[in-house]
């Protein structure tokens, strides 16, 4: 007959255990006190690092946001520094251009003053020599 209690014993344990899990579906309750301490501990702890964590996004929006603009800044100044350039090149382009321009006119006055002055010369020369050619055949009748 001892084999018989000891069959019926685990029987009823396991029955126990399997009534126990099916039914339970309440969770543990430890000391009223502790429970509400711990509780009130880790919500404001959570609250304290929510906080936290949603100043710091709101910092790190804000840090963006301002980067975005000075970027933007950055690149509408940069824009406006080439654009200058850019103009100031093609005003010095232009000056440039003019005083060649300019350079050439000169050259061709100077040229055609040359020219002339060479043709005066030229013609002062020929004057020059019939002058000679007539003394010296003048000279020749004297002699004669």
């Amino acid at each position: 007959m001892p084999s018989v209690k000891e069959v019926s014993a685990k029987k009823k344990a396991a029955g126990k255990k399997r009534s126990s899990a099916s039914v339970s579906t309440t969770k543990k309750k430890s000391a009223p006190g502790k429970k509400k301490t711990a509780s009130k501990k880790k919500s404001s702890t959570k609250r304290e690092a929510t906080a936290r964590r949603t100043a710091l996004v709101k910092q790190l929006r804000a840090d963006l946001k301002a980067t975005r603009a000075a970027l933007r800044e950055t690149r509408s100044n940069a824009r406006d520094a080439l654009k200058a350039a850019g103009d100031s090149a093609k005003s010095e382009a232009a000056l440039l251009r003019e005083q060649l321009a300019d350079a050439m006119r000169r050259e061709n006055q100077l040229m055609k003053l040359f020219e002339k002055k060479a043709k005066v010369m030229v013609q002062a020369g020929e004057r020059w020599e019939r002058q000679q050619i007539a003394r010296i055949k003048k000279a020749i009748k004297r002699r004669k």
